[in-house]
């Protein structure tokens, strides 16, 4: 977008053109997803009337085929780069001064007078509160789970955020016996309460193990196996251990302070509403600034870039209402306020809440559930957030932060006719309210 506005523009990419999405992040993390998931499909089928013969899984071909797509995604990136008329280094860059970068494998020096800073992150080792315990190193990340040679029949994975909730559920649909270990009291810290309810209900009923208050102390290994110890006294056998416990920025290494670059605690740079860093001509943006984490914000983020830098129009990234989905199965996807964020930032709110057996599983008989929430400022009824824990809830709620971006009351849902039979009608035909709260 910087070269189409008319800038002379360098990427250097030491890797795979794509980034953390496209390489090892949302894309392959969606496929085995899919993946995942026919299990369950197959078992409801018999309640449609669909016989199911013998059935097997390959891990081999649905990584191949994986990385089939994935290549043929990062030709099309490559192909869209060079085309927009971009010079790509295939090497790494590091500052040498304020305006001077060094690409470390051809020793090659690139001035520049704007840089833009997009390294993103990388998953972290340090277990425990304060420490990297011993065996960190037997463990793999998510980098490294999308590669692997064989598909473990026992996993322990560590973590509550989205990346261990989703490979717990991709690894238990395909198959594995899945055990989550997470030192919180409930998985997904920061979603409404509701919601991460909803969900470890929804992991114990099938059959996923899930330790809570837990962390490792120690891991080994023992013949073919890993052995994690954990603060409870237990000590779990397991093929692999998956490490989710936090991503960092990639600024290791990356001598930004030789251009006046400041970082924050977590080593990330910060960055002032347009992105600009503490070097006047320096920029950042994505998940290297710690900002929220997610693809979609980072190329809203590049887009105001290009904006304030090229147009002459300055332009600040809007971080409300940005809808997001952890892709278990079922899904929790949300747009908005927490009851709690919305109570904490000072709002009186109207709760409606309802839950029920979707239609799909009526004749698949499977005992699963959708739970959808609505926060409403009582004073005004403007709705402050839209949660949903079901199948299908990503796809409902990019519409849902429509509605709440344009600044939807609940008579706004209440007066908008139900499409049936769907899951989604629920949102407008939620009429009961379920309690009242104030801050």
């Amino acid at each position: 977008m910087a070269a189409l506005a008319g800038a002379r523009v360098a990427i250097a990419e030491e890797s795979r053109m794509g980034g953390t999405c496209v390489i090892r992040g949302c894309i392959p993390k969606k496929l085995l997803v899919y993946a995942s998931q026919f299990a369950e499909n197959f078992a409801d089928a018999p309640g449609y009337g669909w016989t199911i013969g013998e059935r097997s899984f390959d891990w081999a071909t649905l990584i191949a085929n994986k990385d089939k797509e994935i290549a043929r995604l990062e030709g099309l990136y490559t192909k869209n780069v060079e085309a927009a008329g971009v010079t790509i280094f295939a090497d790494r860059a590091v500052f040498e001064d304020e305006h001077t970068l060094l690409l470390l494998n051809s020793q090659k020096r690139v001035t520049a007078e704007k840089i833009l800073i997009a390294t993103g992150n990388r998953p972290t080792r340090e277990m425990g509160t304060s420490h990297i315990i011993p065996g960190g190193n037997l463990c793999i990340t998510s980098d490294e789970a999308f590669h692997l040679k064989e598909m473990p029949k026992r996993i322990l994975i560590a973590g509550g955020g989205y990346i261990a909730l989703e490979f717990a559920h991709i690894f238990h649909g395909l198959g594995a016996h899945v055990s989550l270990v997470y030192r919180g009291e409930k998985p997904l810290r920061g979603f409404d309460d509701d919601m991460r309810t909803a969900l470890c209900e929804s992991m114990s009923s099938r059959g996923l193990e899930v330790l809570l208050g837990c962390e490792f102390t120690k891991v080994e290994k023992r013949g073919d196996c890993l052995h994690a110890e954990t603060n409870k006294g237990a000590v779990i056998e397991c093929d692999q251990i998956l490490l989710a416990i936090g991503r960092q920025p990639n600024t290791m290494a990356l001598h930004v302070e030789k251009a006046g670059v400041a970082l924050g605690k977590k080593g990330e740079v910060k960055v002032d509403d347009y992105s600009r860093t503490s070097a006047p001509h320096i920029y950042a943006v994505g998940d290297v600034t710690d900002r929220l984490q997610l693809t979609p914000v980072a190329i809203h983020e590049a887009m105001c870039f290009v904006e304030t830098v090229f147009k002459n129009n300055p332009t600040a990234p809007d971080h409300v209402h940005v809808a997001s989905a952890v892709f278990t199965t079922p899904e929790l996807a949300v747009v908005g306020m927490s009851e709690e964020k919305a109570l904490l930032m000072g709002h009186t709110v109207d709760i409606y809440k309802s839950s029920f057996r979707p239609l799909l599983h009526t004749l698949g008989g499977r005992p699963v559930r959708t739970m959808m929430k609505m926060v409403v400022d009582q004073a005004t009824q403007k709705v402050l957030g839209v949660h949903i824990f079901g199948d299908h809830a990503a796809e409902i709620i990019q519409l849902a932060a429509v509605a709440l971006k344009l600044g939807a009351t609940k008579q706004d849902f209440d007066s908008t006719i139900a499409l049936h039979p769907t899951a989604a009608e629920e949102l407008v035909t939620m009429r009961t309210k379920s309690y009242s709260k104030s801050p």
